[in-house]
């Protein structure tokens, strides 16, 4: 997995997001204030930081573009060299992934022993979709590890609650700190943390026992809340925070809930930024069919096409395993019950892009999928065996083009752009392949591109022409198309298209035509 992501990695040129995490991480190490991104805590943002110190690169402090200006400003005009800097911003994204699939390979291991364990990793290890975010630098992946990670711990402090609790709490609190999609997890952190033994003393009334749990998920409350203060105060000790001018305030109860979060301002201002974005209407591309708005089920079709077969398998039959065996029963309230109530939120969304949404999926359920091992029917085994080999392979044969994975059902990874687009497919990340195709196979060739991602096409040697701002007969040559607008063309893009032959494709996210 460490070799696959690495390798994804130094491969990969900026994604649609990344440039703009990379340039507000180096905002809040120098100039210690939240201005850029405030939609999104600051603490995976200092993780890319830690890396890039490394690197050390420059900061233009004057410019006064917006965030997206400012990433690609010091990616690519500041005399930096973003292959370095985008690799030093990855790397502590990478390790987490791989300290998270020790946690995966512990929970499965304290569920089922460690058989269910090696099940459990190998699941994760070879999980498209992680390998695929996890390489890269942005906040997926550590927000969705975080949470389970304090669920992991919840489960522990059923033995241990005075070591166990805290650190949920402080687990928590991180992933609050990285990603605002972490609260609706809140809830039910709280409640599992009453089902966790006594802290102190062993009280003998039902009111005095239902109080101490209480106080315990007070606590672990407590201490989240304070974790999220300190990553704030760690950036700026002054908490020195400007509202955007264009904030919307949505009124009603949903204003009232975010006044009474007991977080920093910046923190609540930037829970009101997403509300925002849930009010605007997006595009969303599935099955071969483009549309405006969100479909509710969009998530749970995007995890069909993306998830390998032998892995969904064994999810079933993880799911039934634990369903059925009463001492597993309560542990669905840590695995299953966290996995079912995320996705329902996030099927509310209104952004249909990709899987990365629900990263969580392949990490909470290949827990659950370890407890396989302990199904005593004859041949079990070797069927589990047999599709932990299939995912293994699936995975391996897409390698290195993970972020277009699809699985063989919808025709694999060279397939997944007819059914979807934008992070599930193509986010930019090819544009650096791109330009070695073009000076290796098709030299001297005029070129006319239409990119959707962060990077700037000049600097890998592409010069090419936007074929929208002339008239159609002037386009000859090599047209050039990011898969997602492919998927969404409609007016000039389209009849460019439909009247081009195509004739290559670059990473399974870009298509070339000739016309």
């Amino acid at each position: 997995m460490a070799f696959a992501m690495v390798t994804t990695a130094i491969q990969q040129s900026p994604t649609t997001d990344e440039p703009v995490y990379v340039a507000t991480a180096e905002v809040l190490t120098r100039e210690h204030i939240v201005l850029y991104n405030p939609e999104h805590p600051p603490l995976a943002k200092l993780a890319m930081a830690a890396g890039m110190a490394f690197v050390d690169p420059r900061l233009d402090p004057s410019y006064q573009g917006d965030q997206t200006f400012q990433g690609r400003h010091l990616l690519y005009e500041t005399g930096n060299n973003p292959f370095r800097v985008m690799l030093a911003a990855r790397i502590p994204m990478i390790v987490l992934t791989l300290l998270f699939g020790l946690v995966v390979l512990a929970f499965a291991r304290d569920l089922a022993g460690p058989w269910a364990g090696l099940v459990a990793l190998a699941l994760y290890a070879f999980s498209p979709d992680v390998i695929a975010h996890g390489s890269l630098a942005t906040l997926d992946v550590p927000a969705a590890g975080l949470l389970l990670t304090t669920f992991w711990l919840l489960w522990r402090s059923r033995q241990r609650p005075r070591l166990y609790l805290p650190l949920a709490g402080v687990a928590l609190g991180a992933a609050l700190a990285t990603r605002m999609s972490a609260l609706p997890a809140v809830p039910l952190v709280l409640l599992l943390t009453l089902l966790s033994p006594f802290v102190v003393g062993k009280p003998s009334r039902w009111w005095q026992k239902l109080a101490w749990r209480i106080v315990a998920a007070i606590g672990v409350g407590l201490i989240a809340v304070a974790v999220v203060w300190l990553v704030y105060l760690a950036v700026d000790p002054r908490l020195r925070w400007t509202p955007p001018a264009n904030l919307a305030h949505p009124g009603g109860l949903r204003e009232l809930a975010v006044n009474l979060l007991p977080l920093p301002k910046a923190y609540r201002d930037g829970v009101l930024i997403q509300f925002q974005f849930e009010t605007r209407t997006f595009n969303g591309f599935l099955f071969g069919h483009a549309y405006r708005g969100a479909l509710w089920y969009y998530q749970p079709a995007a995890l069909l096409i993306k998830t390998p077969l032998g892995m969904m398998a064994l999810w079933v039959a993880g799911t039934i395993t634990m369903l059925v065996k009463p001492a597993l029963r309560v542990a669905t309230l840590y695995l299953i019950v966290p996995a079912g109530a995320l996705m329902l939120v996030a099927m509310t969304g209104a952004r249909d892009y990709g899987t990365r949404y629900v990263i969580f999926m392949p990490m909470l359920l290949a827990v659950v999928a370890g407890t396989v091992v302990l199904i005593r029917f004859r041949w079990a085994r070797i069927g589990t065996a047999a599709l932990v080999a299939f995912v293994a392979v699936s995975s391996m044969l897409t390698f290195p083009y993970y972020l277009p994975y699809s699985n063989e059902a919808f025709g694999g990874t060279s397939h997944t752009h007819l059914n979807l687009h934008d992070a599930n497919v193509d986010w930019g990340q090819d544009l650096g392949r791109l330009g070695v195709r073009l000076r290796t196979k098709y030299p001297g060739e005029p070129v006319w591109l239409v990119y959707k991602g962060g990077g700037v096409p000049g600097y890998y040697g592409i010069q090419a022409k936007n074929p929208l701002a002339v008239p159609n007969d002037q386009v000859h040559g090599l047209l050039v198309v990011s898969d997602s607008r492919v998927a969404l063309a409609t007016g000039k893009l389209q009849q460019l298209i439909s009247s081009s032959t195509e004739i290559d494709s670059v990473g399974y996210s870009i298509t070339i035509y000739r016309r």
